[in-house]
């Protein structure tokens, strides 16, 4: 194995061979997320208890689930490898994290995950150091369910102390610091329960097809109701699949 430290130059030398960083242009397609809302006349018309507009109050409760399934999306939506790009019968769907990624993943028996299947400190670090080895990403983002952030909070249990006076007990991290970055702990009810995600987020984008974010589209009545559709268009955008990483095959109980 040779190891290259420099490139040395000859003293009056002409310039060297050229050399040319070859760049892969990787594509994702876009998922359309649509809700109607529909109100009767009577319910516009009477006094809402707690409510000013019976309308505007629909539309917030789709815009929240709209976002819920943009989330879930977002980490686990899967691109079908037949007809990607969709059409009137068949729906388009957006590629997402867990299904990006290839070069930093770690399932039960690969080296470096925990035999018993329990995440612990040396798996988290494995995985980072992996990610480092293998791309100049910068891991600031650790996304896990309910239950792997209670084993991440267990981490710090067995050295804690506390004094006499103390009436508060907390057993949290949020930021976990490592030879290797900063990270961020997030929960994600959405996240698999046997699963953790290390990600770089600069090189993560959630974003909408122009003029496509989330808007109202009033739609004509036939009745003695009001209605519309809320209809947004999005896309993952993730660059450098390579500094990304997830553990898989984790105890969930």
């Amino acid at each position: 194995m040779v190891n290259i430290l420099g490139n040395a130059a000859l003293e009056g030398a002409d310039k060297p061979g050229v050399r040319f960083t070859n760049r892969k242009r990787c594509g994702n397609y876009t998922q359309i997320f649509t809700a109607t809302v529909e109100v009767s006349g009577t319910d516009i018309a009477a006094s809402q208890l707690g409510l000013a507009d019976e309308m505007d109050y629909q539309k917030q409760e789709r815009l929240r689930e709209l976002i819920r399934d943009l989330e879930n999306t977002i980490i686990n939506g899967g691109r079908p490898v037949s007809d990607p790009e969709g059409s009137g019968t068949v729906r388009r769907s957006i590629k997402g994290v867990i299904q990006h990624l290839l070069t930093n993943v770690l399932h039960d028996g690969d080296i470096g995950h925990p035999s018993d299947g329990n995440l612990d400190e040396a798996c988290v670090n494995f995985m980072l150091r992996k990610i480092w080895e293998s791309s100049n990403g910068n891991v600031d983002l650790i996304v896990v369910n309910g239950f792997q952030k209670r084993k991440i909070n267990s981490f710090i249990s067995s050295s804690r102390s506390y004094g006499p006076n103390d009436t508060t007990y907390t057993e949290m991290i949020s930021v976990y610091e490592s030879d290797f970055g900063v990270c961020r702990i997030i929960t994600s009810r959405w996240m698999p329960q046997d699963a953790v995600l290390f990600l770089d987020s600069s090189r993560v984008g959630v974003l909408p097809l122009m003029g496509r974010s989330f808007y109202f589209k009033p739609l004509a009545s036939s009745g003695d109701y009001e209605c519309g559709e809320l209809i947004g268009e999005y896309t993952l955008g993730l660059r450098n699949e390579a500094a990304h990483g997830l553990i898989r095959d984790l105890t969930t109980s």
